[in-house]
């Protein structure tokens, strides 16, 4: 045992879970001060959430969408992620579907009734911490990968460490952890062994009349076209997760295509009961 390793078992660990993202949250350190690090990542988590709900009248985005300009550093880095992420998927992933956004989710928790028809496009100014836009974003599918990320940070110290987990978006996780099955039984799809962050992304979470929260854009398609895909990233959670999002609202042979083809990530899609793997997705799966 190294003596690092001694001062993590004999200072104790802190465990949390709560509310937070419309989702459960949990964060877990061990080591010098646990409990004050784990207080610090929620505080960080908590005060995030609140500058980036979309949904939340008082937060950045919905000033920023509401009025088409803020000053904010945390949007302004989640946005600038969303422009590259843009290009590098050929316009599946476009954070300027703020309207879309919007309904489909008011759809999906019955306070409308049909499904969103118009797919727009926009212009985006970045300068600094100031973002303009003359379309309505969508960042939820950033935001909560960048929350996890940035709580993380925070949690982490001399002679402690932790971990992170909002919903199935997780910095690396300290052991083994489950792939969630999207049919409903106890039986992990995979059990992952990785020093990456992980994201997973589908249609099973929340559903309504068979519809769910992905969509693609460049084809105007409302809904995921597989069961759940998961991805593990070396570069941080945001990245897992806009790739996850993007490989779900692909048709199997692009998600694939372009899985493989991304850097430094890996990827499971599940499509009609089948598993289908990147080259080294298996290096991150415990035997």
């Amino acid at each position: 045992m190294s003596v690092l390793s001694s001062v993590y078992e004999r200072a104790g660990e802190t465990h949390r879970e709560f509310e937070c993202c419309d989702t459960q949250f949990v964060i877990r350190a061990t080591g010098v001060r646990s409990t004050t690090g784990v207080d610090a990542a929620q505080r960080t988590v908590r005060r995030l959430e609140g500058g980036l709900n979309a949904f939340d009248g008082k937060s950045a985005v919905s000033r920023l969408n509401r009025t088409g300009s803020v000053e904010n550093e945390h949007v302004a880095r989640i946005v600038r992620r969303g422009l590259e992420y843009y290009e590098r998927t050929t316009g599946v992933f476009d954070i300027r579907q703020g309207r879309v956004e919007h309904d489909l989710k008011a759809f999906l928790r019955g306070d409308r009734q049909s499904l969103p028809e118009t797919f727009e496009v926009g212009d985006i100014e970045l300068d600094g911490a100031q973002v303009r836009t003359d379309q309505p974003l969508d960042l939820n599918g950033l935001a909560k990968g960048y929350i996890v990320d940035r709580a993380a940070a925070t949690l982490s110290g001399v002679g402690r460490r932790g971990f992170v987990s909002g919903g199935g978006d997780m910095s690396p996780p300290p052991g083994p952890v489950a792939v969630e099955s999207p049919y409903g039984d106890e039986t992990p799809l995979k059990i992952l062994e990785t020093d990456w962050f992980v994201a997973s992304s589908g249609g099973y979470r929340r559903t309504r009349n068979g519809t769910d929260h992905i969509y693609d854009p460049t084809s105007e398609r409302i809904g995921s076209r597989h069961e759940s895909v998961t991805v593990v990233a070396e570069r941080d959670c945001m990245e897992a997760d806009a790739l996850a999002t993007t490989l779900a609202a692909l048709p199997l042979d692009d998600a694939l295509s372009l899985g493989e083809s991304w850097a430094n990530a890996e990827a499971l899609v599940v499509h009609g009961g089948v598993f289908h793997t990147t080259e080294g997705f298996e290096t991150h799966v415990l035997d």
